[in-house]
Formats: C-alpha cells, sequence, structure tokens
C-alpha cells in the first residue's frame, strides 16, 4: 500500500473556534500579513470558505463608471453629470448591501440560495 504525505506549511493552517453566533476569530499572523481592515470579502468556493482583503478601491469603480459612459457616448459636462450620477448610484448600492449583509450575519434576515432566485427545476 502507498502512502502520500503531504506536507503543510504550518505558518499557512490554523484551526479556529466558532463561536455559538458563528462568530471566528482570524490568526494575528493571517490578518498582518493580508493587511486585513475592518471588513473583508468572504465566499464559499468549490466548498471552502474563503476570506480575501477588500482591494477594489473606490477609484476602480470610476475608472469602470467612466468607461461604461464613455461607450454610451458622453463627453463633456454630460459626461460629468452621468458620473456623478452613477456614483451615487455605486454608493447607494454598497451601503444597501452591506446593512443586508449585517442583518443576515445577525439572523435578522434569511440569505437566498440558488433556487430562490432562479426557481427550483421545473
Amino acid at each position: 500500500m502507498t502512502t502520500n504525505i503531504v506536507k503543510r506549511n504550518t505558518i499557512n493552517r490554523k484551526i479556529i473556534s466558532i463561536s455559538k453566533k458563528r462568530q471566528i476569530t482570524i490568526p494575528l499572523q493571517f490578518y498582518k500579513s493580508l493587511e486585513l481592515g475592518n471588513e473583508a470579502e468572504c465566499t464559499l468556493e468549490n466548498g471552502k470558505l474563503v476570506i480575501r482583503p477588500i482591494r477594489l478601491e473606490p477609484s476602480e469603480f470610476s475608472v469602470e463608471i467612466l468607461k461604461d459612459l464613455v461607450a454610451q457616448g458622453y463627453s463633456g459636462k454630460k459626461l460629468v453629470q452621468a458620473f456623478e450620477d452613477q456614483s451615487k448610484k455605486v454608493k447607494q448600492a454598497v451601503t444597501c448591501m452591506l446593512k443586508e449583509a449585517d442583518a443576515i450575519a445577525a439572523g435578522e434576515i434569511k440569505t437566498a440560495g440558488f433556487d430562490d432566485i432562479f426557481g427550483a427545476g421545473d
């Protein structure tokens, strides 16, 4: 019988506790290494919980907004006005998403599953 030994870098692996409120503490070395602030992105990928630093700066949103508006034919003062309008909408959407995420984390509202969004297989 052949045994495969998997070497793990113990610096990159820690066992952490999960509280009754589903809270975790990120080990200090990971927190510092990733330069995490007050928020992080949390995703479920192939059965794994992945926590990443949020690196999307407002200026990156700005570039995407501008590209879209220029592609729509805006220029000059109309471009500036449309940019201001779109920027406000992005800020409002982000605020709304953060409030919803907080409510989900607090157990106040349920998350929507795949079937909730796309309907069960008909």
